[in-house]
């Protein structure tokens, strides 16, 4: 009997054994399988990363709007696409529009309403969710016109003190001169003559070790937004109409009283002389 106590027990463990092998099994195979799956992943990762500078980027589209677009559009000169300085030419372009800050700590995301805090978590939204909203099929970085555009001026990213670089200065000199010469030729009119000329003067000029002259030299504009000056004159018109209306109220009460005074007066004339 014990025995085949004995038997029966190893005949009821040598499954046991075989099945405790087959999740070790399928766990090797899992791994392999989850191994072969990350790699296409991290290559999606690695294929998603957009090597320009965002930061750069609205620096340098701060500086075309502010010191560069209002002189165009007060000369009423269109520039082409095959200008760098286009905004169909910067990657991030449509993500700003799609940005909305609607209080101090409350930014709106244009695609699908998601509500941030901070500005720079929207932009991490905007990186994780609306990567491919983003044109990199093509050269579309306005980080790297930086140098011809003085980017680090703006940004105090380089101390005035440091020494100038002549070989950088000649090259984003060269920088500067070609956008000159593919945004603005010289060839289509006065207006685009008058501009290759003012962005010469406002950008070209200071890429130089020789002399110091300040970048900007013919100053800046910034371009009034018409919704702005809508909302103030409405503001204004709508005060002098309440104005308007609360002086003429006033003027209605104190007339009835004034006319009504001499006829008083004159009712107990009257009487005291009958």
């Amino acid at each position: 009997m014990v025995a085949l106590l004995v038997i029966s027990l190893l005949f009821s463990l040598r499954p046991q054994r075989v099945s405790s092998t087959l999740p070790l099994q399928s766990l090797n195979q899992g791994s392999k399988d989850s191994a072969t799956e990350s790699a296409p992943k991290q290559d999606w990762n690695d294929a998603r990363e957009v090597h320009c500078s965002r930061d750069r980027s609205r620096a340098a589209w701060k500086i075309i709007e502010e010191y560069l677009m209002p002189f165009v559009d007060k000369k009423k000169h269109k520039i082409c696409t095959e200008c760098r300085l286009h905004p169909d030419n910067d990657m991030f372009r449509d993500q700003e529009q799609h940005k909305t800050h609607l209080d101090f700590n409350d930014w709106k995301c244009g695609y699908c309403r998601k509500r941030s805090y901070e500005e720079k978590y929207l932009y991490q939204h905007f990186d994780n969710r609306h990567y491919d909203l983003l044109n990199v099929s093509r050269s579309k970085c306005m980080a790297d016109l930086c140098g011809a555009l003085h980017c680090d001026h703006v940004m105090d990213s380089v101390s005035q003190k440091s020494k100038c670089n002549p070989a950088a200065a000649a090259r984003n000199k060269d920088m500067s001169e070609a956008l000159a010469d593919s945004c603005f030729p010289i060839n289509e009119g006065a207006s685009a003559s008058h501009l290759h000329e003012f962005f010469l003067h406002q950008f070209c000029d200071a890429h130089t070790c020789s002399r110091k002259p300040k970048p900007f030299s013919r100053g800046r504009q910034v371009r009034t937004s018409w919704s702005i000056v809508i909302l103030v004159l409405t503001i204004l018109i709508v005060l002098f109409f309440y104005v308007f209306v609360y002086l003429y109220k006033r003027g209605m009460q104190t007339r009835p009283q004034n006319a009504e005074a001499p006829l008083e007066k004159w009712k107990k004339e009257k009487i005291f002389v009958e």
